[in-house]
């Protein structure tokens, strides 16, 4: 179990959050799929990689996904406000981030046409 505790602050009380990462695994990703119900946010992430076996003799766009994440509408809100804190922080310090490298989709696959 990891030593790291991070205090979240309630309503009325503080909580703490002892982080258990035994089961962790970390993967890569290059993009992202998004599909919403009404109750949630579902998260495909995995990678675009060209398509080793292509149909028709044209080049496509594979994207392979690794993993599936499901949150609620607040958790997503929460994580997005994060995100933005982290993103400002960056390029505050580094720069502008671009978001297109390539000619790669950054965000999922391209739909079929």
């Amino acid at each position: 179990m990891a030593e790291d505790v991070t205090p979240i602050e309630g309503q009325q009380q503080s909580v703490q959050v002892v982080l258990d990462e035994r089961d962790m695994k970390t993967n890569f990703a290059n993009g992202y799929r998004i599909h919403t119900t009404s109750e949630e946010v579902i998260i495909d992430f995995g990678f675009n990689l060209l398509n080793p076996n292509p149909q028709g003799g044209q080049s496509q766009m594979l994207f392979k996904v690794t993993d599936r994440i499901i949150l609620s509408y607040p958790s997503v809100k929460r994580l997005s406000g994060s995100i933005r804190q982290l993103i400002q922080r960056y390029e505050q310090q580094f720069g502008e981030i671009p978001t297109q490298t390539g000619s790669a989709p950054q965000s999922g696959p391209r739909p079929a046409r």
